[in-house]
């Protein structure tokens, strides 16, 4: 079924047709202009910054009404820089004669020739096909609803999965007496989703959604029972990269899949469920995964994810259907593979996997200078350069360099990239700081992650809302950076003997600053950018978000393994000095098992190494407020009242 002609349905009444004329009106205010995302610029320089940002506004975009939605809709040109506007109380005559004025010409823009057979056969019926569905590709709401809840559920077993990490890798790598490897845990899931996310987003757009997104949450389910029964810390971080590889594919197609059925305007309202249900999955993972690891075991955090990630797989091959997402022609595998950016894709894996081995080695497991270290960073500095410049002439690019160099979608991107490696870095180190430093359980660790990460699944369902009501996109993104700099002061205050209520709140800042940004810098992206080109704009943000992730992880645990180093030898003195540095280092959980004098050497330690971290992501933090700080974003449309 064509999105753009919609041959298959029917209107009770004719409706006004859409004639694309030109404006030259720069006013955000004017009630008759519509601003295509190429006029961003000059629409952004008159919105207002005052404090009624809250409150409903007039204007209408054309790029936020897609071609399929209702009867009455805008037509988005996609290959030039048309600007649109609605047409109303015009007869048969009058629509023929704007027909005619819609033809090619130096002053008019291009309308490709599937829109203008659409208009052609509008202007001869005197009536446009409708149907009673508020999704777009005639989806049924039933059918609608069973994908969506099944793309919620696997959201809820991937945001549970993340948290059980933060709260139980302690227990984990303690198990295997690799402590000192613990970041590699959630490296080693990092970086395949972010190298499998771009090509499993260009897969959908020839395969359909359908076998890729179901392919996903197999190689999910087969993943985590690989680590659920892994007997070694090499082979359980091999797991782990499977599980990357599948949630990565989870998360992009399925976010993809929304993109594809719900309208931009009604996008945020749909975030808002996605983050609701994050919160849920988030809280649960954190209060359950560090009980789970005292008391039944960390294995069995992996197996509980099994059965419903099966129930998934089921529901998706029924519900999904087979043609969704498809550009064009169907195409086999090998083909869509041959036009892919497959040299991007490796180029950009090996940098990235080179930079961590280089980071994480480097004065952790290996001295600084040893060759392998030194190897691996100029490898990263051949690499990375390599990759941009091929980026910036292959057709069909895994990072389109275009989305990065123009505002507003390329400080979006980055902002959202620091705001991931903050998140993550917080996320991976705050259960370390309970265990290390203040003595707790991985229970107890857990519990303490569930009231903050509520706090942002909350502000980011009432971002959702907010935003759909307001149609501002800048507010929620500029206090989300804001919000996130004030925590991670906080934290850099941080210390022992405080009430147990601070330890509990001091995560809320930077928590309800990633509830404002992360869905905020989603839907402003989205908004900025016309429907063709959602699936490969969402993507891009989701590789450069997991880039974050990554990135997060692998500079925390720089700072804190070789910082935890240097303190040791410094504080830590008296006999076996050497022995113990090594047992700390290897677990965690011989901290509580020293002789108090050495206990407090290593805990003086762990807390330093801690707080320089937080320092570090309080850096980051400032430097994302700076670049939100000064950009303009479009209105996302008028809310309309009854």
């Amino acid at each position: 079924m064509s999105p753009v002609s919609d041959p298959g349905r029917a209107a009770p009444a004719p409706a006004p047709v859409p004639v694309p004329v030109r404006t030259n009106s720069r006013s955000s205010d004017s009630d008759g202009s519509v601003v295509d995302p190429a006029e961003f610029e000059n629409l952004s320089r008159s919105l207002t910054t005052g404090a009624h940002f809250l409150q409903p506004e007039s204007l209408e975009s054309a790029m936020l009404r897609p071609s399929s939605y209702k009867a009455s809709h805008y037509l988005h040109d996609e290959e030039q820089e048309g600007v649109i506007s609605e047409a109303e109380g015009e007869d048969d005559s009058e629509i023929s004669e704007d027909l005619d004025n819609v033809r090619p010409h130096e002053g008019t823009p291009l309308i490709s020739h599937s829109r203008r057979h659409s208009i052609t056969a509008r202007s001869t019926t005197s009536a446009v096909t409708e149907i009673d569905t508020p999704f777009l590709n005639n989806t049924s709401p039933t059918r609608f609803w069973f994908i969506f809840s099944q793309i919620l559920t696997a959201y809820f077993i991937s945001c549970f999965d993340g948290t059980i990490m933060a709260s139980s890798h302690p227990v984990i790598t303690s198990y295997f007496n690799a402590s000192n490897s613990a970041s590699w845990l959630s490296t080693a899931f990092l970086l395949t989703s972010s190298a499998f996310q771009p090509l499993l987003g260009r897969l959908s757009d020839a395969l359909g959604r359908k076998p890729l997104f179901v392919g996903a949450l197999g190689i999910f389910a087969a993943a985590t029972t690989w680590c659920a029964l892994a007997n070694s810390i090499e082979s359980f971080i091999l797991g782990r990269a499977f599980c990357g590889i599948g949630a990565g594919g989870v998360m992009t197609i399925g976010s993809i899949i929304v993109s594809d059925l719900v309208p931009i305007e009604n996008r945020g309202v749909y975030q808002s469920y996605i983050n609701m249900n994050y919160g849920v999955g988030s809280s649960l993972g954190a209060a359950a995964g560090g009980a789970m690891a005292d008391y039944l075991g960390w294995r069995w955090e992996f197996g509980v994810q099994i059965p419903p990630l099966l129930i998934c797989m089921v529901v998706a091959w029924i519900a999904i259907p087979d043609d969704l997402g498809i550009q064009g022609e169907r195409k086999g595998v090998w083909q869509a593979l041959k036009e892919f950016d497959i040299r991007g894709s490796l180029l950009l894996t090996t940098a990235i996997t080179f930079v961590i081995l280089g980071l994480n080695l480097g004065g952790n497991v290996l001295p600084w200078p040893h060759p392998f270290v030194i190897a691996s960073l100029v490898i990263f500095a051949i690499t990375f350069p390599v990759f941009l410049w091929v980026e910036s002439w292959v057709h069909k690019p895994i990072m389109p360099l275009h989305l990065l160099n123009r505002q507003p979608r390329g400080n979006l991107i980055f902002s959202n990239v620091i705001a991931a490696m903050v998140a993550n870095s917080i996320l991976f180190n705050i259960p370390l700081y309970f265990q290390a430093v203040l003595l707790t359980s991985a229970t107890s660790s857990g519990l303490r992650l569930i009231i903050p990460t509520i706090a942002a699944s909350s502000t980011g369902t009432f971002v959702g809302f907010a935003v759909t009501w307001t149609g501002r996109l800048k507010w929620p993104v500029l206090s989300g950076t804001i919000c996130i700099l004030i925590g991670t002061i906080g934290l850099v205050f941080l210390q022992r003997d405080l009430p147990s209520w601070v330890y509990l709140f001091i995560l809320l800042p930077s928590s309800i600053g990633q509830g404002f940004q992360f869905p905020g810098t989603f839907m402003a992206i989205l908004a900025a950018s016309p429907q063709a080109e959602q699936a490969v704009v969402t993507s891009t943000l989701m590789l450069w978000r997991s880039l974050g992730q990554v990135l997060g992880v692998a500079s925390s645990s720089l700072v804190v393994q070789n910082a935890l180093l240097h303190y040791l030898k410094q504080y830590v003195t008296g006999e076996g000095r050497d022995e113990i540095i090594r047992r700390v280092r290897e677990s965690v959980e011989e901290v509580a098992k020293l002789e108090p004098k050495y206990r407090e050497q290593v805990i003086v330690s762990y807390e330093a190494a801690l707080r320089l971290t937080f320092i570090t992501c309080a850096v980051f933090a400032f430097t994302s407020v700076v670049m939100i700080w000064p950009i303009k974003l479009p209105r996302l449309g008028v809310r309309k009242h009854k």
